[in-house]
């Protein structure tokens, strides 16, 4: 399956190319909101936005991924709705077409005639970005495309994108918020039991180029199949006495908190946007864990970086299930799938994380986690 991450990679570069074009005319960016409402918002924000952008990186990877794999078409899932509504109350379905000018034609339908806009947008949506090279000529997958489905967040932590605040990252730290925080997530799993197999993180606003070319982004990539474990970052070695460092979301429940500062110290408690970005911060090293209590994420947040972190030897949890069964940790129970939506839920909240989550690389870390929330959450 080195075919399909090599494709997975660029597409998971293409999305970056377009959430960078669409930050670089302000203009531009007013026009590609919209606010999500009904059963796709996201309860945990007061106000949770969808931007066209979300919808034509989502549509572009599904149509790329199935015209050279078209037995996955019908399997590739997605954050939002391809349904967008432009300023006369009209809905027009999203897709991307065969050549650029059709895709440009359709765009300009979504932002009222503004032609200059779709312009710009198909050009990067059906641009070919350049070669990545990740080093994966080894990466020997036995699975049929057949088996596999797709997990896509477009742009992962929007609101962050939106607000567009701009860091210089230090390696080695964790920055809690800004744009570096929006990722481009592309998660596969397996049809039949769920389990993430193949991730791709790209990160669009990593770093500024020096000589003025704007911005540049970093990809990220794991397998981890059967015998197969395989990933672009390697496991970071604790210094001694390093001790055990949480990363949250600064809304995450006050007994939490406590309980987890008990455990490990006020100053190894950080907070971040995001929950993709988060979890890739536990790939990075920059936090041993990641606990979010409530069912705040989604399958499109954690399919991809839970790969990662399979192939890292760790893995994200549901909650709910490792406070309720010590056997569910020892024995990888609790490990998320991703292949069924929530009985009797609608909308969004079918693909929610419900019993909250734990993302980790070391499981010793993961069992003291557990231990200093039971009876407390």
């Amino acid at each position: 399956m080195a075919d399909l991450l090599r494709l997975l990679l660029r597409v998971a570069e293409k999305a970056a190319n377009v959430a960078r074009v669409c930050r670089q005319e302000a203009p531009l960016f007013q026009l590609l909101v919209q606010e999500k409402t009904g059963d796709d918002k996201n309860k945990k924000f007061v106000q949770d936005f969808k931007t066209l952008a979300d919808v034509v990186i989502q549509e572009m990877i599904r149509h790329d991924v199935g015209a050279q794999f078209p037995e996955m078409s019908g399997f590739i899932h997605g954050e939002e709705s391809n349904k967008f509504e432009n300023g006369l109350g009209e809905s027009v379905i999203v897709t991307v077409c065969s050549t650029e000018e059709e895709t440009a034609k359709l765009l300009a339908s979504v932002l009222d005639d503004n032609h200059t806009a779709a312009s710009l947008l198909a050009r990067a949506i059906h641009q070919d970005p350049a070669t990545i090279d990740a080093h994966m000529d080894d990466v020997t997958v036995p699975l049929s495309p057949s088996e596999l489905g797709i997990w896509i967040d477009p742009i992962d932590a929007t609101s962050q994108y939106i607000e567009g605040r701009e860091e210089v990252l230090e390696e080695g730290h964790l920055f809690p918020s800004g744009l570096h925080c929006a990722l481009v997530l592309i998660g596969v799993y397996l049809l039949k039991t769920g389990e993430p197999v193949m991730g791709v993180i790209n990160q669009p606003f990593n770093y500024k180029d020096p000589a003025g070319g704007g911005w540049r982004g970093k990809h990220f990539w794991g397998v981890s199949c059967g015998g197969v474990n395989v990933c672009s970052e390697t496991c970071p070695k604790e210094g001694p006495g390093a001790g055990l460092s949480v990363v949250l979301s600064c809304s995450e429940k006050q007994v939490v908190k406590e309980a987890l500062t008990v455990l490990c110290g006020p100053g190894k408690l950080m907070y971040a946007s995001g929950a993709g970005f988060k979890i890739l911060c536990v790939i990075q090293g920059l936090a041993d864990v990641y606990v979010v209590s409530e069912g705040s994420t989604f399958k499109w947040d954690s399919c991809a970086p839970h790969a990662l972190l399979r192939a890292l030897r760790g893995g994200v949890v549901d909650l709910a299930n490792c406070l309720q069964s010590s056997s569910a940790v020892q024995d990888n129970q609790a490990e998320l799938t991703y292949h069924q939506p929530r009985p009797e839920s609608k909308g969004a909240d079918c693909w929610a994380n419900y019993g909250g989550l734990v993302a980790y690389r070391d499981p010793s870390q993961l069992r003291r986690v557990i231990g200093a929330l039971k009876g407390k959450v």
